[in-house]
């Protein structure tokens, strides 16, 4: 009898990476062999790390065979059918989270009828991080460093070192 590896997708602009984020994977290898963490081209929106470095601090963020970082642009269906993850894993915050998870689920399955999304929820100390909060606080001088990877706060020193 053989087993087929269980894969999961994680799409994302990763920008910056989050200790949410970093829960969420955790979480996911507790349901899945494998999670592919899919960092975004990120073309419609500005971000404030550019493509190889957010994939840089994606990559150092994590040291565990079962996780895997690569690059994504296009369809998302398409892409994890091409990558043979079985879902797509995406975090839910608060209810305004999954009314956008919902609609996008709804879309991609419209798609393609094999397409699963699974909704995980952060540890409870995460349920407000987001990466746009982060890099807002972060900006204005605020202390991060109980919500990003040492790695970011790194990134974040280098982006506003001549800021002042």
């Amino acid at each position: 009898m053989t087993t087929s590896t269980r894969k999961v997708l994680y799409p994302g602009t990763f920008d910056p990476i989050t200790n949410g984020h970093i829960d969420l994977v955790n979480r996911a290898l507790k349901l899945f062999d494998e999670v592919i963490i899919a960092v975004a081209f990120a073309h419609h929106k500005k971000p404030l790390f550019d493509f190889d470095e957010r994939v840089a601090m994606v990559k150092v963020s994590f040291d565990n065979p079962k996780i895997s970082v690569v690059p994504f642009e296009g369809l998302l269906v398409e892409f994890a059918r091409e990558q043979g993850a079985s879902a797509v894993l995406r975090g839910l915050r608060a209810v305004s989270d999954f009314e956008y998870e919902f609609g996008l689920a709804s879309m991609n399955r419209s798609l393609d009828e094999q397409f699963e999304a699974v909704f995980l929820t952060p540890s409870q100390e995460y349920s407000f991080v987001s990466s746009t909060l982060v890099r807002e606080v972060a900006k204005l001088g605020g202390d991060v460093s109980k919500f990003v990877p040492p790695v970011v706060l790194d990134g974040f020193a280098n982006k506003f070192a001549n800021k002042g």
